[in-house]
């Protein structure tokens, strides 16, 4: 089992940065790959960004590319996603999103372990 916690949501201005942070506990050996996914009320949960093991094959939704940046940092078992020049629409609640697998899938079905979410909501 994988237990993942976010943190750093928050309210920010149309325009403005935060960062996010996933910090996984529990059985972690092995090689993971960690995502993050959103959720906007009355939408499906949609795919923003993954990132393989050791930083391997970062992936980025369309929609934030440019704007928003994942890295993750292995020796303290925490990934981060970095979010730019954020846009009222960037507003949802932000799922950290786990699984042993080789490669970034984009659908939330492939991924096992979920953390809690946290709440972004930029302001126009």
């Amino acid at each position: 089992q994988v237990q993942l916690v976010e943190s750093g949501g928050g309210l920010v201005q149309a325009g403005g940065s935060l960062r996010l942070s996933c910090a996984p506990s529990g059985d972690t050996a092995g090689s993971y790959v960690m995502a993050w996914f959103r959720q906007a009320p009355g939408k499906e949960r949609e795919f923003v960004a993954g990132i393989g093991w050791s930083s391997s094959s970062p992936l980025l939704a369309d929609s934030v590319k440019g704007r928003f940046t994942i890295s993750r940092d292995d020796a303290k078992h925490t990934v981060y996603l970095q979010m730019a020049s954020l846009k009222p629409e960037d507003t949802a609640v932000y799922y950290c999103a786990a699984d042993f697998m080789k490669y970034v899938e984009v659908t939330p079905q492939a991924y096992d372990f979920w953390g809690q979410g946290t709440q972004v909501t930029v302001s126009s």
